[in-house]
């Protein structure tokens, strides 16, 4: 229920994030990282295990974060989560988004909508379910974890924003970094935002812009954050690492693009079934946590 999804979310709040490599003290320097998909690739997952786009995302996210911690000799139980703080759109044109199909992203506009209503952004805590071998069950964890925002009716449809903000996933991105300042660092382990960008080509005089990698700056105390942005069919990843505390920032930027090719690998199986349906290997269920 709604009000089920509200005291999680308040004891999410109250809890501290666990002791995690992700947490550092910051140098001076930085190290970047990329990956590079395809939009296409989350819409194929979704399609054939339910959710969002952004759902999608954010498991692909997880599974990036369990490999890592992984190639770090970091010891994971079963039910090991990595908390994150994902920047989600809050709208007054919520009602007239929950009408369409969505594949949400979690970042809003800053701008004005036409009728006035503002834009914000509101901070999410998601526990990221990194301990989870599986990557369906991972999805279907995410999806539940996401459930109460999305019944909230608070989603604005991707679509949605990109018309009324125009091209501006950097502003958005900036927005997804300021809801940060309101949470003390040891409430959650990483910032992860996701802005919808524009599904056609854009030009500079007369130069087409190919791709774009959106990079959020580290809060106190954060080793990394992750930044995506979809545009012209491609989902592009961009990765701030504290140069002494990731070291191994490309390793992880590879094991995104992994993360993902085995949630399609998934999709393809004959197991695997469309209409919002999913998987479920060896006969077993999902453990929401």
């Amino acid at each position: 229920s709604v009000a089920g999804g509200v005291a999680s979310a308040a004891r999410a709040v109250l809890r501290r994030a666990p002791s995690s490599p992700l947490h550092a003290e910051l140098s001076e320097q930085r190290r970047l990282a990329i990956a590079r998909t395809r939009l296409a690739d989350y819409r194929r997952v979704r399609d054939a295990f339910g959710g969002t786009v952004n759902d999608v995302a954010l498991a692909v996210v997880s599974g990036a974060v369990r490999g890592w911690l992984l190639s770090r000799a970091e010891p994971l139980r079963s039910a090991a989560s990595v908390r994150a703080l994902v920047p989600v759109s809050v709208s007054d044109l919520a009602g007239a988004s929950r009408s369409q199909r969505s594949d949400e992203h979690p970042a809003g506009s800053a701008r004005e909508a036409p009728s006035g209503g503002a834009r914000q952004v509101h901070p999410l805590l998601v526990d990221l379910p990194v301990g989870e071998p599986d990557s369906v069950l991972r999805l279907a964890q995410i999806r539940y974890a996401m459930a109460s925002h999305k019944a909230s009716g608070r989603a604005v449809d991707a679509d949605r924003l990109v018309s009324l903000s125009g091209f501006a996933p950097p502003t958005l991105h900036a927005l997804g970094a300021r809801a940060t300042s309101g949470l003390t660092r040891r409430m959650f382990s990483l910032v992860v935002t996701n802005v919808p960008g524009p599904q056609f080509s854009l030009y500079a005089a007369g130069a087409r812009m190919t791709e774009m990698f959106p990079f959020l700056p580290l809060t106190e105390g954060h080793a990394v954050s992750i930044a995506l942005t979809s545009y012209d069919g491609g989902v592009y990843y961009g990765i701030n690492g504290d140069r002494e505390a990731m070291r191994d920032v490309n390793v992880l930027a590879d094991l995104i693009e992994e993360s993902l090719a085995e949630l399609v690998a998934a999709a393809g199986s004959p197991a695997a079934t469309t209409g919002g349906s999913r998987r479920q290997p060896r006969g077993t269920r999902p453990e929401h946590r």
